[in-house]
């Protein structure tokens, strides 16, 4: 996954079924384009990600402007935007879900994501033909399962009551007994647009995944499938400057170019130090490659690190697959903007583990970000910060 085959792969030339006179314009232009080195891309994605002074947006704008949150889990969005936002609390969040103002659903990556109401409806149509690529993973345990029917029998059993998924593959199970039951379910949660209803991910409270589909719950129906040039512009801002293939690995999705180039007039043209062209808005914000960015307490999973096919302008290649151990994703720490360490709270700790040695000054840094992370999710919890011991990768 190094950078420099990542740029070969995505030179202008190579990336276009055009005329040798069009390939030849779109490569004079990609070189003449000025280059963003990585610590310039690093402050301006931190900049669009409001890391690198906390933002006053509220929580609903703040969700919508990051294109949701990666909830996997049901702390993470709430660890999200507490190193974001100031003046957060759990509480805003938490409301804004209880409300139905804000969901969770399966959308890009197919990994679950907290959205507006607004995004659900319309992220989610969005990105329905990768989830409809997902379901040919499980052709063999869906032999003989009419797809139709099975999203028809699906959404009136949720819609009559909120279920699990144990009780939609019982359910499905009585209708094609020889499919394979986990399949029968997935099959339902790739085809219907299906929530997460509370108690579950509300903040303090647990509940198990209960599951009904975002119209019944959201009270309206789901907006036609829209182009994704609103979206192209939407991602740039929160995620930009980035590549074809950058929004690509953040939405699960293929062959967004098109959209690129319909833009293309209305955008900015870089290229990073590998030749890959980069797309931005005119006005965003590109502050300079030393701009001062304090640590951060991000949750596992955090989109910061999961939404470009180019990782390197957060996470530093000596450090790349350090937050990951098999499936889990550890909650990670940013000094300096990139990945410095990973964090863990205990039953009285919070446990630092940085990566490299950390200067006196990084060290306090980081216990003031920590005490105030705690303070913010965890008032009147006494928990000490400690450092653990800097292992050599």
């Amino acid at each position: 996954m190094g950078r420099t085959a990542r740029g070969r792969g995505e030179s202008c030339g190579q990336d276009l079924s055009a005329s040798g006179s069009s390939v030849f314009l779109m490569t004079k232009t990609t070189t003449s384009a000025p280059v963003l080195g990585i610590r310039a891309l690093n402050r301006a994605t931190l900049d669009r990600q409001l890391l690198l002074r906390r933002s006053g947006l509220s929580a609903k704008a703040a969700v919508g402007h990051l294109l949701g949150l990666q909830a996997q889990n049901v702390k993470p969005p709430y660890y999200a935007l507490a190193a974001r936002l100031e003046g957060f609390t759990p509480e805003a969040l938490s409301e804004l879900m209880a409300d139905r103002e804000v969901v969770r659903i399966v959308t890009m990556r197919s990994t679950i994501h907290t959205h507006t109401a607004e995004d659900c409806l319309t992220l989610r149509p969005l990105v329905q033909p990768a989830r409809d690529r997902e379901l040919t993973n499980f052709r063999k345990g869906l032999e003989g399962v009419d797809l139709d029917r099975l999203a028809l029998l699906a959404r009136e059993l949720v819609e009559a009551e909120p279920r699990t998924m144990k009780q939609l593959r019982e359910a499905l199970l009585v209708e094609w007994p020889d499919a394979d039951p986990q399949a029968l379910a997935i099959a339902a949660r790739c085809r219907l647009p299906l929530v997460q209803v509370t108690p579950r991910g509300l903040w303090g409270r647990s509940g198990q995944v209960a599951l009904t589909t975002a119209e019944h719950w959201l009270g309206r129906p789901a907006e036609s499938v829209p182009t994704p040039d609103a979206t192209v512009l939407r991602y740039l801002a929160a995620f930009g400057p980035a590549s074809v293939k950058d929004m690509q690995t953040w939405a699960g999705l293929t062959r967004l170019r098109d959209a690129f180039e319909r833009l293309r007039p209305q955008l900015r043209v870089f290229r990073d130090e590998n030749g890959v062209e980069l797309f931005d808005l005119p006005d965003a914000p590109r502050p300079a490659g030393d701009t001062p960015a304090p640590p951060r307490f991000l949750p596992e999973f955090d989109n910061l690190l999961l939404s470009h096919a180019d990782r390197t302008r957060v996470v530093p290649q000596e450090h790349w697959g350090r937050s990951w151990q098999g499936n889990q994703a550890y909650c990670t720490l940013l000094v300096d903007g990139f990945l410095a360490g990973v964090w863990k709270l205990t039953a009285d700790a919070l446990v630092v583990e940085p990566f490299d040695r950390l200067t006196k000054a990084q060290r306090e840094d980081v216990t003031a970000e920590g005490e105030r992370m705690l303070a913010t999710l965890h008032p009147g919890t006494p928990y000490d910060i400690r450092f653990g011991t800097v292992v050599p990768h």
